[in-house]
């Protein structure tokens, strides 16, 4: 089983490489290092998996198909894990180029290629992001998803409905995973934790936005990749073999009581400026993970007074703070 996994050097991408690494599995990995965050944090998880013999790392850019194809017939890829993208609902208002060549190019590219190349898996990002503004919660799979709130939510969109319709016309065995506010060790600068932290230590104002009366579905890095190892091994046989998957911890949480977790952890308070909603921004999510728990046998285990700490470990350790 020879497997990639575009986006390694990404906080899902890097967790789920690991875990395979760890488990003898030869994982190759393409990342294109973008600077939509910390290119510094990225090479870092890179440097942690290339001290594996059975990791192989080229930087790549997905929207270039000639040698993503290369590369994916060059070492025999049977299995594609798609976790490359343009993430950020925010930024998708200003810089909507950089989210079609990546997020809808890029992922035609990734289709063909699992097309010509007779991938015997495909598996790929979502976001709760589809799910927009709809009220009735917890969401499920098979709820509207008609009305994205960003155009990063319908890039998403957008590739579950070509995925879909590759899977009718190809017979292309695809899963989607949708996925809800990750968060732990490695994370990305641009969430909820990692800003928190920081502003905290640094003694920064923290922005809490929508008055902190946001819910979110807070889902432990660790739970969401043991999830995605046993659905690598189960690809859809149906007779449109598709398949789509929330991948959450199934509860909500408020956002103020995330801040006082995180302010208990550091022994210290915020300077916490509430702001308005942003534009393009859920005010709830929450999924129902009765499908993926009944397909998989697994529930997840973390709750955030457990994970919090452990990103906050993390984040005192990289940081050198002491």
């Amino acid at each position: 089983m020879n497997i990639i996994v575009t986006g390694s050097a990404g906080f899902i991408g890097y967790h789920l490489s690991k875990n395979l690494l760890n488990s003898n599995i030869h994982v190759y990995g393409v990342d294109n290092l973008n600077d939509y965050y910390d290119v510094e944090l990225k090479k870092k998880r890179i440097s942690h998996l290339k001290k594996y013999q059975n990791f192989k790392f080229k930087v790549l850019d997905i929207s270039e198909k000639k040698k993503l194809n290369n590369f994916i017939k060059k070492n025999k890829i049977t299995i594609i894990i798609h976790l490359a993208a343009q993430a950020g609902v925010r930024a998708s208002f200003i810089n909507r180029d950089s989210y079609f060549n990546s997020n809808i190019l890029g992922f035609y590219n990734i289709l063909e290629i699992s097309k010509e190349n007779n991938i015997k898996h495909l598996l790929f990002a979502s976001t709760s992001s589809v799910y927009g503004n709809n009220s009735k919660l917890p969401s499920s799979e098979n709820d509207n998803t008609d009305h994205p709130l960003s155009f990063y939510s319908a890039t998403k969109k957008c590739n579950e409905i070509m995925a879909y319709s590759y899977s009718n016309m190809f017979n292309l065995p695809i899963t989607c995973m949708r996925f809800f506010t990750v968060y732990g060790p490695f994370g990305r600068p641009d969430m909820a934790l990692y800003k928190f932290t920081k502003s905290i230590i640094e003694e920064e104002n923290l922005f809490l936005h929508n008055y902190g009366k946001h819910n979110r579905d807070f889902s432990y890095i660790e739970d969401i990749v043991n999830y995605i190892k046993i659905l690598i091994k189960k690809p859809p046989k149906n007779k449109i073999p598709y398949n789509c998957f929330n991948l959450a911890s199934g509860k909500k949480e408020n956002l103020i009581k995330f801040l006082k977790i995180i302010e208990k952890e550091l022994n210290k308070k915020g300077m916490i400026v509430k702001t308005k909603l942003n534009q393009g921004e859920a005010v709830n999510t929450q999924g129902n993970i009765t499908k993926v728990k009944k397909y998989t046998q697994l529930n997840p285990k973390t709750k955030i007074d457990q994970g919090i700490p452990e990103f906050i470990n993390w984040f005192n350790d990289y940081y050198k703070i002491n």
